[in-house]
């Protein structure tokens, strides 16, 4: 039951590191701007980048649908609280779900 727990915060802290690791390459204040000074095909390799990891993670750790969950809600919350707008932490957690999907 208690590796339960630490799996669980393993998550929580994999989540944080895959939203901050985004924030590395993509800042906040960039998607703040009315002037986009990133490519759309660089920004989508930066999610795709991030969804891989996630993959990755997914195939060493069993994430039931309830770690899957958790894994998106801890990734979307930290999103948030780095500053991003409501239209990319949509995109990129519903990118986020869609990977951990797939099979």
């Amino acid at each position: 039951m208690f590796g339960w727990f630490k799996k669980n915060k393993e998550l929580d802290v994999f989540a944080k590191t895959l939203a901050q690791d985004i924030a590395k390459r993509y800042p906040p204040a960039m998607d703040s701007t009315k002037e986009k000074k990133i490519s759309v095909n660089r920004l989508s390799r930066i999610l795709e980048d991030s969804y891989n990891k996630a993959q990755q993670y997914k195939q060493a750790n069993k994430l039931g649908v309830y770690r899957k969950a958790r894994l998106g809600n801890n990734f979307r919350w930290e999103l948030k609280e780095l500053g991003y707008s409501s239209e990319f932490i949509d995109t990129a957690t519903e990118g986020l779900v869609v990977y951990l999907s797939r099979k």
